[in-house]
C-alpha cells in the first residue's frame, strides 16, 4: 500500500468495534447466548485506573476485556437490589494495539475476547479456557 493509501484509513471507532462484537455475539449459538440473558456488553477506549489497579495491571494496553459480575455459578440471576447487572467490558485501544501484531483478523480477536470474558460469566478461569482451546486445537 502507498503512502497515499495509507493516509485514508483510520482506526475502528468505538461503534465500528461494537458493531463487531454484536455480529460475534449473533453468530454464538442459541443454547450459548440463552444463558446470558441480561448480559451488558459495553466498548471503551481503556479500562479505568480503578480497574487497572484491581487487575494489577503494568500498562493501560494490558487488558483487552473484563467480565464483572456474579456470573452463572454465583447465581447471576438472583441478583440484589441496587447490584448492576452482569457486564463484559472490551477495550478498543488494547484491542487494536494486539490486533497490529497479530496475524488475526481484528473480527477473530473481538470473537475471541467476548467468548473470553463470556467464558468467565460461565465461572470458567483462565486456565479452564485456555485447557479448552488446547484439547479444541
Amino acid at each position: 500500500m502507498t503512502e497515499q493509501e495509507w493516509r485514508r484509513h483510520r482506526a475502528p471507532t468505538l461503534a465500528e468495534i461494537e458493531a463487531l462484537a454484536d455480529a460475534a455475539y449473533a453468530a454464538l449459538p442459541k443454547r450459548f447466548t440463552r444463558l446470558c440473558e441480561g448480559l451488558v456488553i459495553r466498548v471503551e477506549d481503556f479500562p479505568d485506573n480503578e480497574t487497572l489497579d484491581d487487575m494489577q495491571c503494568e500498562s493501560e494496553f494490558d487488558l483487552l476485556g473484563l467480565f464483572r459480575g456474579r456470573g452463572l455459578t454465583r447465581g447471576a440471576y438472583l441478583s440484589e437490589t441496587g447490584e448492576p447487572p452482569n457486564m463484559i467490558w472490551l477495550y478498543r485501544r488494547p484491542i487494536l494495539d494486539y490486533w497490529a501484531d497479530s496475524e488475526d483478523t481484528l473480527e477473530a480477536i473481538v470473537t475471541h475476547v467476548l467468548v473470553h470474558e463470556i467464558g468467565h460469566h460461565f465461572g470458567l478461569t483462565d486456565d479452564d479456557m485456555e485447557e479448552i482451546e488446547r484439547r479444541a486445537e
